[in-house]
């Protein structure tokens, strides 16, 4: 993980997204105000971060946000929607607080009020002049589709990094992230990635990190991660979408590995037909297929478990 994000650190472009901009959508908003919660019935908050004791949240249909205290934060990812039987409310030091019982959690990004990433045009591509492998070799047959369509277009995928110094292209929080993750703190690298979070729930790699984190405990956690950050990036394309998202254009890549965390997750759980057609839709966004799921889609298609070690991620 870490070598492939200082490589996006280095590769990237001046173009930067402005995380503080003031007509951001999809940002953590507020008035400043206490609204009164109704504690006589549930509640849903939008999840922005979930920290050890506490998970900031927005009151949905407002923009109000509030504090949320419950026993059960590990069950709740940043981009899902809480519905809290509410107990108490409070305010400290001009902070509202929540505190009651997660009833349920859902996923439903139409709901979250996110302006869609950008997708940047970046010509053509054309299957014959794509490298399929040695001269004479069979063609593969996941690539047989892909050269029967034809030439399709490709894509840059708009990136939304919070807090990154557009005149530094060394500065990286997700780095920063992966660096505390290597030396053993965990809390602290859970902790930037959830301030990614706050910030904007945009930050796809934000997302696919987390899932990255949970991925060593267990899949349950790691692929609702995943799936905020993927379900987030599929409100760029529409219903016809065919065109490629190349892992060299490197914006590409946030999307790129929350749609393999999730494929691989999928697999771990024994949901291999899903798992079979997360890694088709890999190679057919990027043929090049630089996380490697081409060596593991055989393994899937015949229903075989997942091993520890064969994770593909990049």
């Amino acid at each position: 993980m870490g070598r492939a994000a200082r490589e996006r650190c280095l590769l990237r472009t001046a173009k930067q997204h402005d995380p503080f901009s003031s007509d951001e959508i999809g940002r953590e908003r507020t008035d400043g105000t206490v609204v009164a919660i109704n504690l006589a019935g549930p509640v849903e908050l939008i999840v922005f971060s979930v920290k050890q004791k506490a998970a900031r949240c927005l009151l949905r249909g407002s923009a109000h946000t509030v504090i949320l205290r419950t026993g059960r934060l590990c069950d709740v990812v940043p981009g899902e929607i809480a519905v809290v039987r509410p107990r108490k409310q409070w305010s400290h030091a001009h902070n509202p607080y929540l505190s009651g019982e997660i009833e349920s959690t859902r996923l439903d990004v139409q709901a979250l009020g996110l302006a869609p990433l950008k997708l940047e045009e970046r010509g053509m591509w054309e299957p014959s002049e794509h490298d399929w492998g040695e001269v004479g070799e069979p063609i593969e047959e996941w690539a047989k589709p892909l050269i029967a369509w034809g030439s399709r277009p490709e894509f840059e995928m708009e990136q939304v990094l919070p807090g990154a110094d557009a005149e530094d292209p060394f500065s990286d929080p997700i780095i920063e992230s992966n660096d505390r993750k290597d030396s053993g703190d965990i809390k602290g690298a859970n902790n930037i990635l959830m301030d990614l979070c706050r910030a904007d729930l945009r930050c796809l790699d934000a997302h696919a990190h987390l899932g990255n984190i949970a991925f060593d405990r267990g899949p349950e956690i790691a692929i609702r991660h995943y799936e905020v950050g993927l379900r987030i990036g599929e409100l760029s394309f529409g219903e016809s979408f065919d065109g490629l998202l190349p892992w060299g254009w490197i914006d590409n890549r946030p999307f790129l590995r929350c749609l393999n965390g999730f494929g691989l997750c999928l697999w771990r759980l024994g949901r291999f037909e899903e798992a079979e057609n997360i890694l088709k839709r890999m190679l057919w966004l990027n043929p090049s297929d630089n996380q490697g799921v081409r060596f593991l889609i055989k393994d899937v298609k015949a229903g075989v478990a997942w091993q520890s070690g064969r994770t593909g991620r990049e």
